[in-house]
């Protein structure tokens, strides 16, 4: 979606443009809807920050609360971007969408109202191999197999893996609620902490030299039997793992159909980008979440100033490892779903083929 100025190279060589938008449908009918708000009805979309406002998306079924805007859009500098790129998406022939029609139907049938390009929903479009060798330094494979053997050893869904992007930290105070929530459940857990950047700079995570520094005193040992906390993690073969009964989640859009495709129920959490929206989508509109904090914002912009207590981490964790529980049972069916839509003749299959047929209609 970013790429935008790219439309010009191929109107240049007289060939048609797609785009591939890698969140969801649901997202992009409200890029498309704030457009609208901005252009049309001439609204400042800054001003919506703190705001108790709701918003009539038309791809939710759901009015959407200003507080889980995405925090790009509250930003002056950042607000004119987006908004370009919404305008210049609609010039495309088409807008190739990483997700499946039976995971967001309403948001699909929403995209078809002769205002926007041809909608192909291909997902879920997920990088599966192993990801053994993606750790950091040279022991990436050592520490591939250590969470591994750790989790062999794990009671069948008896494990909470806490992850949380390629971009998400935490501060001291926020690690000590995340603690205190994980030793008080009680539950077995495997928990991918990594080290807040400085202060003002906009960078990756880095890892912690020793855990004990950034953890409450005595937490390691105390709960050595129970759970295990790591650096960098491979969270594919980690969410693929049947030991794993829960996810708390940043709820980026790659690891909501990751966690989907294994049928493992999420424990909301975002942090940044469009997260809240998505978190407000799982929670609210699919009942395919549990919530611990919707509106919890940790983004290079903005920054919650209150911390997520403990007490509601560990109800956000006690609802995803609940043994059969509703939720539990509806991942569980979406799961199928979304590997049903990728075989010959279903949805995303076929909608494939209908790109692949458009793109051919409209060469030159």
């Amino acid at each position: 979606m970013f790429c935008t100025s790219m439309i010009d190279v191929a109107n240049d060589f007289c060939v048609p443009s797609y785009i591939f938008f890698t969140s969801c449908a649901a997202f992009l009918g409200f890029v498309f809807y704030i457009r609208d708000l901005h252009d049309e009805r001439k609204v400042d979309l800054t001003e919506l920050m703190d705001s108790d406002a709701e918003l009539v998306v038309p791809t939710l079924k759901t009015p959407l609360p200003a507080r889980v805007l995405p925090g790009v859009l509250l930003n002056k500098d950042w607000l004119p971007v987006m908004l370009l790129n919404a305008r210049r998406c609609r010039e495309t022939k088409g807008i190739i969408v990483n997700t499946f029609s039976e995971l967001q139907p309403h948001a699909v049938i929403s995209l078809s109202d002769g205002k926007t390009p041809p909608v192909y929903p291909v997902g879920p479009i997920l990088n599966l191999k192993d990801d053994e060798s993606h750790g950091e330094g040279s022991d990436g494979s050592s520490k591939y197999k250590d969470i591994m053997d750790w989790l062999d050893d794990q009671p069948h869904s008896s494990v909470v893996f806490l992850c949380f992007g390629s971009m998400g930290s935490f501060d001291a105070d926020q690690i000590k609620e995340i603690a205190r929530a994980l030793e008080h459940s009680g539950h077995r857990f495997l928990w991918s902490l990594r080290k807040s950047p400085t202060k003002g700079k906009i960078e990756p995570p880095s890892e912690y030299s020793n855990f004990q520094d950034a953890l409450p005193e005595g937490f390691l040992d105390r709960t050595a039997e129970t759970g295990k906390v790591i650096g960098w993690a491979p969270q594919v073969a980690i969410l693929a793992h049947p030991a794993i009964g829960g996810f708390v989640s940043h709820c980026g859009w790659n690891s909501i159909l990751e966690s989907l495709w294994f049928g493992v129920p999420i424990a909301a959490l975002p942090l940044y980008a469009e997260q809240q929206f998505n978190a407000f989508q799982l929670v609210i509109e699919l009942g395919l979440a549990a919530e611990i904090k919707m509106d919890y914002r940790r983004d290079f912009m903005f920054e919650t100033q209150d911390h997520v207590r403990a007490e509601q981490i560990e109800r956000g964790i006690r609802c995803v490892m609940e043994h059969d529980s509703e939720l539990k049972k509806k991942v569980k069916e979406t799961c199928e779903r979304s590997r049903k839509a990728l075989m010959d003749g279903g949805s995303s299959h076929s909608s494939l083929g209908r790109f692949i047929q458009d793109a051919i209609d409209n060469m030159p």
